[in-house]
């Protein structure tokens, strides 16, 4: 296996004194890399005690499956981030195609996302959960660390719901729109 060539942090010789080559990448340039990068979208719930919210989010990561540990971010700005960042757990809802509805819901501000009480439900361990999403998550926070403008939240698997078939509908976000994969989006099998 070919292992990665470390980053080089010494001084670039065209950049101005004390500047690294890789201080120069904007903010602007760097999301416009990302907009080209297809994300699965997920819609993280939780609630610590104060109501609860729900983020959609296309950070979240699967990091090891011995023990099953998964990762997502949240943004300080978003309206989301004090349970998110403070909550013991939450459900992470795997969103397909169909559920697009969902996910609009979850990335729309200054609405409330769970005044439709019929939606959505409590588990027994108290986390709000919405209906007809067949896959999702109960995680348990293990790990929180700060890191530019978000936290990272790391957490445990302790429940997962599964669909009784898999479905072939996945929904990503790529360059600011929803998309939908399936049997027309499939290039080859594995």
């Amino acid at each position: 296996m070919p292992h990665a060539a470390p980053i080089d942090s010494s001084p670039d010789e065209h950049a101005p004194h004390g500047e690294h080559a890789f201080d120069m990448v904007t903010a602007d340039e760097f999301k416009s890399a990302f907009r080209e990068h297809p994300g699965g979208v997920a819609l993280i719930t939780a609630d610590a005690g104060n109501g609860p919210v729900a983020l959609t989010a296309t950070s979240v990561a699967s990091v090891s499956a011995d023990p099953p540990l998964l990762v997502f971010s949240v943004s300080a700005l978003s309206s989301s981030a004090p349970t998110l960042t403070t909550a013991d757990t939450v459900v992470v809802h795997l969103l397909g195609a169909d559920d697009l509805p969902l996910a609009q819901l979850g990335a729309t501000s200054g609405i409330d996302r769970f005044a439709d009480a019929s939606a959505w439900t409590r588990l027994v361990t108290g986390e709000p959960v919405f209906h007809g999403v067949p896959r999702w998550i109960r995680a348990r926070v293990v790990n929180r660390f700060e890191s530019g403008g978000s936290t990272v939240i790391v957490a445990h698997a302790v429940q997962v719901n599964l669909p009784e078939e898999p479905s072939d509908r996945g929904l990503v976000y790529l360059n600011r729109q929803w998309h939908h994969l399936g049997e027309h989006s499939r290039i080859t099998d594995v």
